[in-house]
């Protein structure tokens, strides 16, 4: 019962950290408040709830994870794609050998495949995490996407590495050549699972309700599930779960654009996964705090162990999290280079940016509770029965990363960024008002075919109702063109409400069609798609209530 009661608190602490973060005289960003309520409540039930990794892998990654790939700009993801890239690869595998051989040198008593494995944890950006301070933090937004785009790609190569040294660690025994295997395994399987899994769900899920139907809420449940889904086979087949959750989000946002989903679908579902995305986003943070306690405590009285100094932990943990900086800056300088070498060569214009722009990215890799579930997955002992060397020391410098990170980037992002000029995002072929001008052309044309078909088979009865309520919903539509029309005339105002609002339907799904055919060929942004469809449902439904 004590365990519900802790639950149920901690649910109250992410509603209460929200308005604390508005009533601060000090701008802290939301998961530092959520981590300080997790402490607190820890410190008032005297205990922690126990962190399965597995578990906390599994509830709480698969729909975040899926839910930033399903609303991440595609087309800024594939034209940043070689920058994504190079820092969710070979930043990744910098820091792994950069941090690991640092944390040798600082802490001698912590073996270098111990080192290489806490490396390799701290090494990939934390999704949920980054998209915390970018929410509140004005980001320019090819900058927003870079960071994005990286942290939910960088964790299977982080998760590689981390494997392949606790392996190390345990055994005695690496090998580069089954590393660099398994990592293209866990990579592309995971990626193929989750594009697999949600097409074939998306597909079984279309056929069984054009045949039987469905009640309401199913298609909702069904898109809470695929993200789990896809995780457990991709984890079954010893691949990434995490980018098969990833690649899942952004199998549906394609498939979405096919129109499959109703209006009523598409409302419910984004105020759905708002709400799930808010509570598991504040439950992460509140839980990573509810553990601080027993990690400090731990790290201070290992088990078996001689007690460490708080101060020298504290100075450890500040140089290892202020290096993490430094290695990521220098990897950003260095890809910096070599992308300005590779424009200059080919002859394209070359835009250098300022020393703002370089530090910005360093600040804005922010770890989170991924780097936290991940090292307390390692081992409590050796094969031999001894206890795994520095095990709590580990923990306890993960655990400062993410708070040290926390507070630099919400400390120094807002400074970084005032007046930061990024190179301008390439424009879609279409902006949102060319795409609401082009819908409603298309609504306009279908309108006025229907009125043609109509009239040849003499539906709605009365032909003078049914052109008033053509005439009516056109005199709507032209006005958007700034061309009104004038119209007229008296008549049965129920027949002429019912036949109105079957054109109305009409000429918004020419309307969404249109908006879905550009965002399929890429004329639009994503971000512009989901504005103008979200409207055109909102107006869809108050029509069929009425």
């Amino acid at each position: 019962m004590e365990t519900v009661e802790v639950i149920l608190a901690m649910l109250v602490a992410v509603i209460a950290s929200g308005y604390v973060a508005r009533v601060l005289p000090v701008a802290l960003p939301l998961p530092l408040i959520q981590i300080a309520a997790g402490a607190v409540i820890s410190g008032v039930f005297r205990h922690g709830i126990a962190l399965d990794p597995d578990i906390f892998f599994l509830l709480f990654l698969p729909p975040l994870l899926f839910v930033d790939g399903w609303r991440i700009p595609k087309i800024g993801l594939f034209r940043d794609k070689a920058t994504i890239l190079e820092l969710a690869l070979g930043l990744v595998l910098f820091t792994v050998v950069g941090a690991g051989y640092l944390l040798h040198w600082m802490i001698p008593a912590m073996p270098l495949a111990v080192a290489f494995a806490l490396a390799a944890i701290v090494a990939p950006t934390d999704p949920v995490a980054v998209s915390s301070i970018t929410a509140r933090v004005p980001m320019p937004p090819r900058l927003m996407h870079i960071v994005e785009g990286e942290s939910l790609l960088n964790d299977a190569s982080g998760l590689v590495c981390f494997r392949f040294a606790v392996a190390a660690a345990v055994t005695g025994h690496f090998s580069l050549a089954q590393a660099s295997l398994t990592f293209l395994w866990v990579a592309l399987a995971g990626i193929a699972a989750g594009i697999g899994i949600t097409f074939a769900i998306t597909r079984a899920h279309g056929i069984l309700q054009r045949r039987f139907g469905e009640e309401d809420g199913v298609s909702v449940l069904i898109n809470l599930l695929t993200p789990f889904g896809a995780y457990l086979v991709a984890e079954r087949l010893d691949a990434s779960g995490i980018l098969a959750a990833v690649a899942a989000g952004i199998t549906m946002s394609y498939l979405e654009l096919s129109g499959a989903a109703t209006p009523g679908t598409r409302i419910r579902r984004n105020v759905i996964w708002d709400a799930l995305q808010f509570t598991l986003n504040g439950t992460m943070f509140v839980l990573l705090g509810e553990q601080l306690p027993d990690i400090v405590r731990g790290a201070l009285h290992p088990d078996g162990g001689a007690p460490f100094d708080l101060g020298w932990l504290a100075s450890r943990a500040l140089a290892f999290s202020l290096g993490l900086v430094l290695l990521r800056f220098v990897w950003v300088w260095i890809s910096l280079q070599l992308t300005l070498l590779n424009r200059r060569r080919l002859g394209r214009q070359v835009f250098k940016p300022k020393l703002r722009v370089m530090l910005a990215t360093s600040v804005a890799g922010v770890r989170g509770a991924l780097t936290m579930a991940g090292v307390m997955t390692l081992p409590l002992a050796l094969p031999s029965g001894e206890p795994f060397p520095a095990r709590h020391l580990a923990i306890f410098l993960a655990s400062s990363v993410i708070v040290v990170s926390l507070l630099l980037a919400s400390a120094a992002l807002p400074a970084l960024l005032r007046g930061l000029e990024m190179p301008a995002e390439p424009e879609a072929k279409c902006n949102e008002d060319e795409a609401r001008h082009a819908a409603t052309l298309a609504a306009i044309a279908a309108l006025e075919r229907a009125q043609k078909v109509d009239g040849k088979d003499g539906e709605d009865g009365d032909p003078a109702l049914r052109d008033k309520a053509v005439a009516h919903v056109l005199r709507l539509y032209r006005h958007r063109l700034n061309a009104t029309d004038a119209a007229g005339g008296n008549g049965d105002a129920q027949s002429l409400k019912h036949t109105e609002r079957r054109y109305r339907l009409l000429a918004l799904n020419a309307e969404r069609d249109t908006v879905l055919r550009l965002a399929r060929r890429m004329d639009i942004s994503d971000e512009t798609a989901r504005r103008l469809l979200r409207q055109i449902d909102l107006l869809e439904a108050r029509y069929q209530q009425d």
